[in-house]
């Protein structure tokens, strides 16, 4: 009678024991999985026809991705219908529409110019909420004394000036064009994320001054991993901590504008020091077929992203 006494005590103790342990396993917070978009810019780099991009949405549902990332240049139409099929789409494939990809320039000295490109943007707010995608990739624009993108590239986006102005002008012209967005992305529950594209925010301090000027948390940054022109791990590094999205960049077949050798590695641990929880989004720009190379690139971001 004593020995089954104890015999229970023991399984008693030890189940309380088990119990005990997984309550403390629980209650430690899980790791969050980076979830991985696709950038529609991945199937095409504006030249020959546009791949509609319902067939782009259900390639990355077949694929895997967790999201799509849509190139406004790239869409069929504007309308209304158009945007909801795409919606549709995208949920019937189980993915997030994750973000908005305009082009916009507010790198103008004429203020009428600047003043159709404010307009465009809150156009495009209006589309974003449309279909669904809480961010927007802004630009700031560039100055266009290098009147090629091509020839802009091969000088990695170093672009004088027009005469008789400074990037201080620029900067200003660009703070004072998104305060006029932001009522309009808040309304609209819309994200303005400004990425460090070839232009004005080819410079790391230039990117930030912008954000932190304008200083709205409607207001944030597209970290682009290949939009550097030197090294580009110190000013990821710099970046990351307020990237609410990603940029992946592969070459396969060699880059459409320039090639970069990236350690990609490298660059998920700095995202991951940083804490990153967002969408980190391909754009894929070398010259294979998308066909082959999306899912070469999606095997690579799985690889070093986890």
């Amino acid at each position: 009678m004593l020995e089954s006494s104890r015999r229970k005590w023991i399984q008693l103790s030890a189940a309380a024991l088990s119990l005990s342990g997984s309550k403390t396993r629980a209650a430690e917070p899980a790791k969050r999985r980076i979830r991985l978009g696709v950038s529609t810019y991945s199937y095409w780099h504006f030249k020959g026809d546009k791949p509609p991009i319902e067939m782009i949405i259900d390639q990355a549902g077949e694929l895997g991705f967790d999201g799509v990332e849509v190139l406004h240049r790239g869409m069929a139409g504007e309308s209304v219908p158009y945007m909801n099929q795409l919606k549709r789409q995208a949920f019937r494939n189980g993915l997030d529409l994750i973000q908005f990809t305009i082009h916009q320039d507010f790198v103008s000295p004429d203020a009428q110019v600047r003043r159709q490109e404010i307009d465009h943007t809150l156009h495009c707010i209006e589309m974003a909420a449309q279909l669904g995608t809480p961010s927007i990739r802004l630009n700031s624009g560039r100055w266009k004394t290098i009147a090629s993108f091509d020839d802009l590239m091969k000088v990695k986006g170093d672009e004088p000036p027009l005469p008789g102005y400074t990037n201080a002008d620029a900067l200003q012209w660009c703070i004072d064009s998104i305060q006029e967005c932001l009522p309009a992305a808040e309304k609209a529950g819309v994200i303005l994320d400004l990425e460090n594209h070839w232009g004005l925010t080819t410079r790391t301090e230039n990117l930030l001054h912008i954000v932190n000027t304008v200083n709205s948390p409607w207001l944030g940054i597209n970290l682009d991993i290949g939009n550097f022109p030197g090294d580009p791990y110190p000013e990821i590094e710099k970046i990351a901590p307020h990237a609410n999205i990603v940029h992946f960049k592969t070459y396969f077949g060699g880059g459409v504008w320039y090639t970069l050798d990236l350690d990609y590695r490298r660059i998920a641990g700095i995202l991951r020091q940083a804490n990153f929880k967002g969408y980190v989004s391909l754009e894929m720009e070398g010259n294979e077929p998308a066909a082959t190379a999306v899912p070469k690139s999606l095997d690579l971001m799985r690889q070093v992203l986890g």
